[in-house]
């Protein structure tokens, strides 16, 4: 029996066509809830068909490639023609941008210091608040030596 393109037969197969579903299914997860309680028809105990509904998750989640996010069948539409389902677009992120341009110039300062150093975002304000508070303490430390 024929199946619709990037549908699979059996259990599993809302989760292809579902996006709402899968979602609602995967913050179950996150969160290790039954989706019966999810939607506010269950006491948190896992029924049988919620069990059954994290199973075909597992299912549909060990089908997806965890690189690029699709699947196997998202490429097949039959006709032997499996380049065409997706197209590949460039797009720059400007924060992995950052973040990569930081990253080399730890490279270009390879020192001990440099070892284990790891390149985070944080936004703009919070550090000048941090920075604001460090200097805050500098100067009090400055200003109690004075004192003396």
């Amino acid at each position: 029996m024929e199946h619709p393109v990037g549908v699979a037969p059996g259990p599993g197969k809302r989760l292809i066509t579902d996006v709402r579903f899968r979602t609602e299914l995967e913050i179950c997860k996150e969160y290790g809830i039954p989706h019966s309680q999810f939607r506010g028809i269950g006491d948190g105990t896992w029924t049988s068909r919620d069990r059954a509904k994290a199973l075909a998750l597992r299912e549909y989640q060990r089908s997806v490639c965890p690189q690029c996010g699709t699947r196997a069948e998202d490429w097949d539409d039959g006709t032997g023609d499996t380049e065409d389902a997706y197209v590949a677009i460039r797009h720059r992120c400007i924060g992995c941008q950052v973040i990569a341009d930081k990253q080399d110039e730890l490279k270009d300062n390879d020192t001990a210091e440099t070892h284990g150093m790891k390149v985070l975002l944080v936004p703009a304000a919070v550090h000048a608040a941090t920075q604001a508070l460090k200097d805050l303490q500098r100067g009090k430390h400055h200003h109690d030596e004075d004192d003396e």
